[in-house]
């Protein structure tokens, strides 16, 4: 299948979980993929959203819940688990919230953008036989570094500088797992993508709403589609792409057009900070590398 200059591979009887799959950015991905034969699980919050969005995946999708806000909830959903998985699609996200915390005392955005999505990671690794795709933003570059000292920034939180560290950190987090899969010999891959500027409902839940305003207008004006979005997620999992490469819109500053390779901010690209995130992530969530 040719879509949008990315050419999809037939993946009949491959499994793909997609977390936050019952909306946006997920929902497209599990389209695409659903379309090509795989079996779509969407890995969900609210299961009863995510078997309405199960009707719109070919195939034979399957709904079960997951809190990524919640330890317990991603622990649960990995024993629960059995058989191969050949692509774990890290999608879910929540965008420049007002200050939160989630069920094990981290700020909402690392703890659900970065953390659950580390924690799920390892725990299902050894199931995974294909690649790990983890969905950043182009707003990484609005952090120069993770605060290691005040990672839950509660000495100076910001809506978006909350957002822009969790993203930060899905790159990292990509670049360390690809050098521990190295290292233990795996030929699994870890890369990640950003949709550019894509309309979605993510832009909706900001912390005030001017920022909801001015999101949702950008939305209607200016943004390509979420389809278009979850292109550089599905070149991420499927196309010829180095580990730890980054996807992403290949047109105008990296917000639309068809998906290539795209560039990372210096701070994306530090092995010593990937690595101390990584042990840093390890003794927050009691997971660690398990190959």
């Amino acid at each position: 299948m040719q879509t949008n200059a990315v050419s999809l591979p037939d993946l009949t009887g491959r499994t793909v979980v997609i977390t936050g799959a019952n909306s946006g950015l997920g929902l497209e991905t599990a389209r695409m993929l659903g379309g090509q034969g795989a079996h779509v699980v969407l890995a969900v919050r609210n299961e009863d959203k995510g078997r309405e969005a199960a009707r719109e995946i070919p195939g034979d999708p399957e709904v079960r819940r997951l809190d990524l806000a919640d330890l317990k909830s991603v622990r649960t959903f990995a024993e629960d688990w059995s058989g191969d998985i050949h692509l774990l699609i890290n999608n879910a996200g929540v965008m420049a919230l007002p200050e939160g915390r989630t069920a094990d005392g981290f700020e909402t955005q690392f703890g659900v953008n970065h953390l659950g999505h580390f924690a799920l990671t390892n725990l299902l690794l050894e199931h995974v036989s294909g690649r790990v795709v983890t969905v950043s933003s182009g707003l990484h570059r609005l952090s120069t570094g993770i605060h290691f000292d005040d990672v839950n920034l509660e000495r100076g939180y910001t809506p978006y500088r909350a957002y822009a560290q969790s993203k930060l950190a899905n790159l990292l987090f990509t670049l360390e797992l690809q050098n521990r899969l190295d290292a233990a010999g795996s030929r699994v891959l870890s890369t990640a993508a950003h949709p550019g500027y894509a309309a979605t409902n993510l832009q909706s839940h900001g912390a005030d709403a001017f920022s909801r305003n001015v999101a949702m207008f950008g939305n209607r004006i200016v943004a390509q589609s979420a389809w278009a979005g979850a292109l550089p997620t599905v070149y991420a999992a499927t196309q010829d792409l180095d580990g730890a490469g980054f996807a992403g819109p290949g047109g105008l500053f990296g917000m639309w057009g068809a998906p290539a390779a795209s560039s990372r901010s210096p701070a994306a690209k530090d092995p010593v900070a990937a690595e101390r995130l990584w042990e840093l992530s390890e003794e927050l969530t009691g997971t660690s590398f398990p190959l």
